[in-house]
């Protein structure tokens, strides 16, 4: 790294007009507006991912917040859906709005794939390997169980980096056992899977094809194809359509996208509003405009028009009632007037009506613990007024911070423009430095226009920290670096060291870093 100006040098350059013959000294100040066209982070937003840290980074064996309503981690707020929604989530707000905080996202990423391969989270398999009558009706004999979690039948773990589970329990079995995989043998056992079952698709629990788990793996090859210049995806997608095309496809006449395939009894079972929603927002990555398409007649009384513009969200045994009057008599399923009649009709059907979401965010309330953003698990389904109440940790955790961090079509864009190697080996990125400092990133991009690497910071607790970080990649040249928009120090940059090493301190306010290139 090249030597750093300070200031009192940088101010001395100012005054005396001390020009390089190559390259113009920073200006002392920047301009009011300068940070105007650099997306921030919400606090909520933030929140999120200090919370997912905070999750992640529990001593193995502590899940505090994730308890699971299923005791066996068989239901869809299990371990594994909780961190994989996080895992999601934690991509798409790197990739759409902190681009260049690349340590911060690759060690949290790197601490929620380390809770993946614990034990607890996959070790529900080895049971569940032995199939039973929910899943496959024909069954009259306990299967072979298997503790292996990708050997067959599940394909929960579709992470890009080499995997390793540790099958050790104490007191049964034939001693420890390890089951490793790197990315390329992973997808080879996906592959082979598929092509099993005629590539309608990989079973995620015995017997049954989801078709929400399988558009994860999908969503992998593509990014496998970017990194090794292949084209696996075009291949398995051609066969995947064909494959569900030749049986009526993956939709319900109502829309609807079906639950599961039962591979032995070759029928499908039905599938709501809830497993609709999970597949389309990944599907939506690589089948883009059905999706958009289908999303208008799927949400008929969903969603209701409030006095004063706001949205309400309504139960399913509202809902379906507002898609029938639509349907029967003509009736707007938009208008407060349709919900009121469905309500109307839902209590002489049931006395415990289930009214819609009344608050923003689905009426749940929100917690803040030690910086991180949550809404906290309830079990009670509805108040005494009817209002929504129940959370459970797989929305709470990941299912609302997912929809906050993710933009519009947010996976349509990062599969249609995904990073290659030349983006990493070009684009100005911090480094050194993790959640683990205290410190919350609010903004981390490079705007090659300007010249101009930004990140804004702030410390979760309001304690103050000085913190060290790098920021490496950077275009040779000279560079001011800012603080709150005065100068604090020149740095030269050139093609042999492209690293700028800043200290700074931060507290309770937010701190804006800039480095700003000079022109030539």
């Amino acid at each position: 790294m090249a030597t750093i100006t300070t200031i009192h040098e940088v101010l001395q350059m100012v005054r005396d007009n001390g020009l390089n013959a190559e390259r113009e000294n920073p200006p002392t100040k920047l301009p009011e507006d300068f940070l105007s066209s650099f997306p921030k982070l919400s606090n909520e937003q933030a929140g999120h991912l200090r919370h997912f840290h905070n999750l992640a980074s529990q001593p193995d064996g502590e899940w505090h917040r994730m308890g699971a309503q299923d005791p066996g981690q068989e239901w869809f707020d299990a371990y594994r859906y909780q961190l994989a929604t996080m895992a999601y989530a934690t991509g798409s707000a790197h990739y759409h709005r902190l681009p260049a905080v690349r340590s911060v996202f690759k060690n949290l990423l790197e601490q929620l794939i380390h809770k993946m391969l614990r034990r607890e989270v996959w070790g529900y398999w080895y049971l569940t390997s032995q199939s039973g009558k929910f899943v496959d009706p024909d069954l009259v004999e306990m299967r072979k169980p298997w503790a292996d979690p990708n050997k067959q039948e599940n394909i929960m773990y579709d992470q890009p980096e080499a995997l390793t589970f540790n099958w050790d329990p104490i007191f049964w079995g034939f001693g420890p056992e390890k089951f490793t995989y790197t990315r390329s043998t992973l997808q080879e056992a996906i592959l082979s899977e598929m092509e099993r079952h005629n590539w309608k698709g990989v079973c995620c629990e015995p017997n049954s094809i989801f078709i929400v788990c399988n558009q994860f793996p999908i969503i992998a090859m593509r990014y496998n194809d970017i990194r090794d210049k292949t084209a696996v995806v075009d291949k398995v997608l051609k066969d995947y359509i064909a494959a569900w095309g030749k049986d009526g496809g993956y939709l319900q006449d109502d829309k609807f996208f079906i639950n599961w395939y039962m591979v032995k009894q070759d029928r499908i079972v039905p599938g709501g509003i809830a497993i609709t929603a999970w597949t389309s927002a990944f599907m939506n990555s690589w089948n883009s405009q059905s999706i958009h398409s289908l999303f208008p007649e799927q949400s008929v009384g969903f969603f209701t028009k409030a006095p004063g513009g706001r949205v309400n969200v309504n139960d399913e045994g509202v809902a379906k009632l507002i898609r029938e009057l639509a349907k029967s008599e003509g009736a707007d399923p938009q208008a407060w007037s349709t919900k009121e009649k469905a309500q109307k009709l839902a209590k002489k059907i049931d006395d415990a009506l289930q009214a819609p979401f009344s608050q923003p965010v689905y009426g749940y309330v929100a917690q803040w613990e030690k910086g991180g953003l949550y809404y906290p698990r309830n079990d009670t389904q509805s108040d005494e007024q009817g209002n929504w109440k129940f959370v459970d940790p797989y929305t709470g955790n990941g299912a609302i911070a997912y929809a906050r961090l993710n933009v519009p079509d947010g996976q349509k864009k990062m599969w249609e423009k995904p990073w290659s190697k030349e983006h990493f080996s070009g684009f100005p990125f911090v480094d050194g430095i993790s959640l683990a400092s205290d410190v919350d990133f609010f903004r981390g991009n490079w705007d090659s226009e300007k010249c101009a690497f930004v990140v804004t910071l702030r410390t979760w607790d309001g304690a103050t920290k000085t913190i060290q970080f790098l920021v490496k990649n950077l275009p040779a040249g000279r560079y001011g670096i800012y603080r709150n928009g005065l100068i604090i120090a020149a740095q030269d940059v050139n093609d042999d060291s492209k690293t700028v090493e800043v200290f700074v301190e931060v507290g309770a306010e937010e701190t804006d870093i800039v480095l700003l290139k000079s022109a030539y």
